[in-house]
Order: structure tokens, then C-alpha cells, then sequence
């Protein structure tokens, strides 16, 4: 029984990243090994954080039913790392921005699962009684894998030339939510006492707004992407058309 249990637990947990990397644009340029480059920066990245945090930000006693929100805000800004990190995947993967997306999200999100979650399930899921704890912590890896992808998504719009300067802000504003969310869950638990399953609750529905604002904001710039492209297509051919003295139009062009 309690290895059905552990079963099911794991293949919760993973079976979404194997869907998804099957279904899409991963397994049709065989992205398995940026995928694996991008959980070495995740290692990289997070061990670099455990040095800073451990030298520049130690930890202190609090009194029972206290928040240390001095630490709590520090921790907070030590997770910008993490976009620092997803930035420098993006930035090094070759090929269309749907691509990036989802090998920087990807191999981001199932390197924390491989380094922050399995040891637990094998050791906790296997136990002799049951828990809902382990089955929380496999519907959170798959919330963990939408949430890396949102963050991925943003920094790739980020780092666009064409996007519209109104559209910056709510851009960094995602961003600074998304990197934030597990301290403000953190102290949403500390300050209210709920329950596990309200965190989790509230964790799917940050991820879900979090996640059909910056859809939004994807298709909208992938529709402009197009238009543009369009254009292009359409003066290339009208240049190829005109007169001799138009080379020199049509030579700049070209160069798009």
C-alpha cells in the first residue's frame, strides 16, 4: 500500500513535465540537453544564493508566534537570483522565443524537482501511514513547473526591442511578484496560521492570474511580431517589382 502511495505521488509529480516535454516544441528539436544545461545553472544559481544568504544575512532567534520580517524581506531579494539565472538561459538558447520559453522554464523547474522534492517523496511517501502532505507536495511541483514558465515567458518579453514601452512595467511589476511569491506565502502561513491546503489554494490562484496576464501579454506581442513581419514580406516583394533605381531600397530591406 504504501508503495502504490509513493507511486502515485511520483508519477503526479512527473508525469506533467514528460507530457509536456513530449507535446511541444522540446522533443521536436530534441531540447533534452539544453534542458539539462539549464538545471546546471539552476544548481549554480541556487548555491550562489546559499553562500550569500549564509554570509551576508544570518539568521536569528525569533520568539514562538513572531515574523522575523527583516529576514523575511532579505530571503525575498535573494530570490532575484533566480531571474538572473533564468536570463542567462534564455540569453544562450538558440532558436524561436516559444523554444526559450519553455527550455529555460522547463529545466529550470525539473532541476527543483529532482533537487527539492524527490528526496521527500522517497522517504516520506514509502511511510507506513498515510499522509496528504506528500500529495500536496506533487500537485506544488506541478504548479512549480506553470510558475518557472510564467517567469520565463516575462524575461523573454523583457529582453524584446519592439515591445511597447507601456507594457514595461506591468512586465517588471510580474516579475517582481513572481520571484516574491513563495516569501509572501510564507507569510501569509506564519501571520494567519491556515492550513496547508489554503496555501496551496492560494498558491494555484497567483500562479493562474500571474499566468493569464502574461499569456496576454505573449499572444499580444507575438500578434504584433507577425504583423511586422508581414510588412516586411509585403515591401520585399514590392521592391523586387519596382524599377532598377529602387536597388538601394531594396538592399536595405534586405537586411531585415
Amino acid at each position: 500500500m504504501t508503495l502504490f502511495h509513493f507511486g502515485n505521488c511520483l508519477a503526479f509529480a512527473y508525469f506533467p513535465y514528460l507530457i509536456l516535454y513530449k507535446n511541444s516544441k522540446l522533443s521536436e528539436y530534441s531540447s533534452f540537453w539544453p534542458c539539462v544545461k539549464a538545471g546546471g545553472i539552476y544548481m549554480i544559481t541556487q548555491l550562489c544564493k546559499m553562500i550569500i544568504l549564509a554570509t551576508f544575512f544570518p539568521t536569528y532567534e525569533v520568539p514562538v508566534g513572531r515574523i522575523d520580517l527583516h529576514g523575511e524581506l532579505m530571503k525575498g531579494a535573494v530570490e532575484l537570483f533566480d531571474l538572473v539565472g533564468l536570463y542567462i538561459i534564455i540569453s544562450q538558447q538558440i532558436g524561436r522565443g516559444e523554444l526559450k520559453i519553455l527550455v529555460a522554464g522547463m529545466g529550470w523547474a525539473m532541476a527543483e524537482l529532482i533537487s527539492m522534492r524527490l528526496l521527500p517523496l522517497w522517504v516520506g511517501a514509502r511511510g507506513i501511514e498515510f499522509s496528504w502532505k506528500y500529495l500536496q507536495l506533487s500537485f506544488d511541483a506541478n504548479i512549480s513547473l506553470v510558475h518557472h514558465v510564467i517567469i520565463a515567458m516575462l524575461i523573454w518579453m523583457w529582453t524584446r526591442n519592439n515591445l511597447e514601452k507601456s507594457v514595461l512595467p506591468i512586465i517588471v511589476s510580474l516579475l517582481l511578484l513572481c520571484s516574491s511569491k513563495q516569501t509572501l506565502l510564507e507569510l501569509v502561513g506564519t501571520m494567519f496560521h491556515v492550513s496547508s491546503f489554503v496555501i496551496l489554494g492560494i498558491n494555484f490562484g497567483m500562479t493562474l492570474i500571474f499566468g493569464l496576464i502574461s499569456t496576454h501579454l505573449y499572444i499580444k506581442l507575438c500578434l504584433q511580431d507577425n504583423a511586422w513581419s508581414k510588412m516586411l514580406f509585403t515591401v520585399r516583394s514590392n521592391l523586387q517589382r519596382a524599377p532598377k533605381k529602387s536597388v538601394g531600397f531594396q538592399r536595405l530591406f534586405e537586411q531585415f
